[in-house]
């Protein structure tokens, strides 16, 4: 059995979605991981992880849109604007999605679907650099 960890840096240029798809199969190749599962973690409480569709863009936009309309910056119900309109509810939003993502890998190769990546999911208005944690453990 072999564990293996590695850490990058995302910058990101504000809300949206960013894919790391390659990042995290970058790991996993380091790694020498034939067979076992690959566990991606944001190390952030403000933007979070997600598996989703990668082969239209369009599917993110929508999602993105879906965000902003389920928690809304302009609410005046929020007490937690420290850091501006988008504190708590960039909080809000990492806890409807996730902080981390894992995934089976077989032969080498994480078990994606054809049309699934994965994506750091910025809920923070302006640019950020976001640190994500990568843990193989397999054979």
């Amino acid at each position: 059995m072999k564990a293996y960890t590695a850490t990058f840096e995302v910058p990101t240029k504000g809300k949206g979605t960013y894919e790391i798809t390659d990042k995290v199969g970058g790991v996993l190749r380091k790694s020498g991981v034939q067979t076992g599962v690959v566990t991606v973690f944001i190390q952030h409480t403000s933007a979070s992880l997600i598996i989703f569709e990668n082969a239209d863009r369009s599917a993110r936009v929508d999602l993105e849109a879906y965000f902003e309309r389920l928690v809304p910056e302009d609410s005046d119900y929020f007490t937690h604007t420290l850091e501006g309109a988008d504190d708590s509810t960039s909080h809000i939003r990492m806890v409807l999605t996730r902080s981390s993502e894992a995934v089976p890998v077989a032969h080498g190769e994480m078990q994606l679907g054809t049309w699934q990546g994965i994506f750091l999911f910025e809920h923070r208005s302006a640019a950020h650099t976001r640190s994500i944690v990568v843990s193989v453990m397999g054979v």
